[in-house]
């Protein structure tokens, strides 16, 4: 299987060495994430796009490079090809009818093609001579050029005939790392995973700090939408997932800020922590999933007034997003589901909010608060390989047991989500299995037969470590990891 990786058209109107540069980035990442899923493969840069290569006829690898290639930020379409040779136009009709003639009973059509080189004819001459043909000597429902129900798509390079099978569209946005890294401050919820989204889009590679309120539960969960951005959409280049205990500055908080300045001040003690997270990892960028209007602290006022507590670039990609339409982008992306699970741990919840508070009496009141307790906390904060979460959170809380067999009576869980499942169905014989969504385990886990043990079973063992943890931390010590 061959795929022409088209670039993002804001890379092509980059200068000649900013676009050299970009595209290099670009090929690496591709060569890299397939290669990383064994997918045996060569790679082509072809200044305007990028030919890829499967080396194998097995049809598992041609869905799976489908699947990864969707998802590497810098590619705006790749289209499934298959490259051939060719003599005249006679010869460029005899080849395309050969492929779509099947294809197309009953069913309008039109041709499009695109050429490059010094051929004796043009695009308009070809496009007329193939569609003439295939409409003459196959059974069609006819030539329609406005909105067919088919669209044969045909590329000429010079001595070359690419016969375009089928195109599906990619992330789009800058390959990684064409800019600057930037830190995440995550909570899990819909507004923070799109944010990072962005970001990663846009091509920084982007570190996640959670500031946990109280509550493992919330931890564990934030890993995991964490770990699922990194693994989907930049998992080319390494990043950090830093945990801060913020529990005894929510502490300070409450005993000691006036009500209605609570949320305003929480959030400044978040971005002062997170500047000095960043000074560490040597960002100057931070990211929050902040929406204009959407909460008491995201007024303009009061983000200016947040926006004061650090001399990092504060970026905020959603502040005029609509709510709706970030979640739709969550559910695009994969996200939705972690994000409504999600517990929520927040104890600063100010009755009657200020939505303007003045400056100076946020500061008044911030005079109250132990500010010693940042530095505290993030030197005792919990700093990451991201690719690693699953493994450390199992060493720091409980040992889950793994195991590549199952006894008489016992169960596999599989976990994974709907989609994922069925692109990758887990068959193994003599074995008694279930299904049950991640989003879905921690309500319906009790509803089992709790006499069994249960193997909870995801693509590469992290999710269900974390998921186990939860559960293990609710009581249920019936549970354990299936790793084949």
């Amino acid at each position: 299987m061959r795929f022409l990786v088209k670039l993002h058209p804001e890379i092509t109107i980059k200068s000649k060495d900013v676009r050299k540069r970009f595209i290099r980035l670009l090929e690496s990442n591709i060569r890299l994430i397939l290669g990383q899923n064994h997918i045996p493969c060569a790679i082509q840069n072809q200044w305007d796009k990028i030919l890829v290569n499967i080396k194998s006829d097995a049809a598992r690898f041609g869905e799976r490079a489908e699947y990864l290639l969707a998802r590497i930020p810098g590619i705006d379409q790749c289209l499934v090809v298959q490259e051939s040779e060719y003599t005249d136009m006679d010869d460029i009709y005899q080849q395309v009818k050969a492929v779509w003639q099947h294809q197309l009973k009953g069913k309008t059509f039109a041709v499009r093609v695109k050429r490059k080189g010094d051929q004796p004819f043009s695009s308009t001459e070809v496009a007329a001579y193939v569609g003439g043909g295939i409409n003459q000597f196959c059974e069609t429902g006819g030539v329609k050029l406005k909105h067919p129900d088919v669209t044969i798509s045909l590329e000429i390079d010079r001595n070359k005939l690419i016969l375009v099978e089928r195109k599906f569209k990619g992330l789009g946005g800058m390959p990684l790392p064409s800019q600057e890294d930037v830190l995440s401050l995550m909570s899990g919820g819909f507004d923070s995973g799109v944010a990072s989204y962005q970001m990663i889009r846009r091509g920084a590679k982007t570190h996640f700090c959670f500031f946990n309120l109280g509550g493992r539960e919330h931890e564990i969960g934030v890993r995991e939408v964490s770990h699922y951005l990194w693994k989907n959409y930049s998992p080319s280049h390494r990043v950090k997932f830093i945990a801060v205990d913020f529990e005894p500055i929510v502490a300070d908080i409450l005993q000691n800020v006036e009500n209605g300045y609570m949320g305003v001040v929480l959030k400044r003690m978040m971005l002062r922590a997170a500047s000095i997270v960043a000074d560490n990892l040597q960002i100057n960028g931070l990211v929050t999933g902040e929406c204009l209007g959407q909460v008491s602290s995201q007024t303009l006022s009061n983000l200016y007034v947040i926006d004061q507590a650090t001399s990092k670039l504060v970026v905020r990609p959603l502040i005029c997003s609509d709510k709706s339409d970030i979640i739709d982008v969550a559910r695009k992306i994969g996200t939705e589901d972690f994000a409504k699970s999600m517990p929520e741990y927040c104890g600063v919840i100010s009755i009657k909010p200020n939505v303007r508070a003045p400056l100076d009496k946020v500061l008044e009141e911030e005079t109250k608060c132990d500010l010693s307790l940042i530095d505290k906390v993030v030197a005792d904060a919990n700093v990451e390989d991201i690719k690693n979460l699953g493994e450390k959170s199992e060493q720091q809380i409980v040992a889950v047991e793994s195991s590549n067999q199952l006894a008489p009576g016992d169960v596999l869980l599989d976990i994974r989500a709907p989609a994922e499942r069925d692109h990758n169905p887990l068959q193994i014989e003599h074995c008694s299995m279930a299904h049950i969504p991640f989003y879905k385990l921690s309500s319906e886990y009790s509803e089992l037969d709790q006499t069994k043990t249960y193997y909870l079973y995801c693509d590469r063992g992290v999710m269900s470590k974390m998921q186990a943890l939860v559960l293990k931390e609710r009581g249920f010590d019936n549970v354990k990891v299936y790793r084949p």
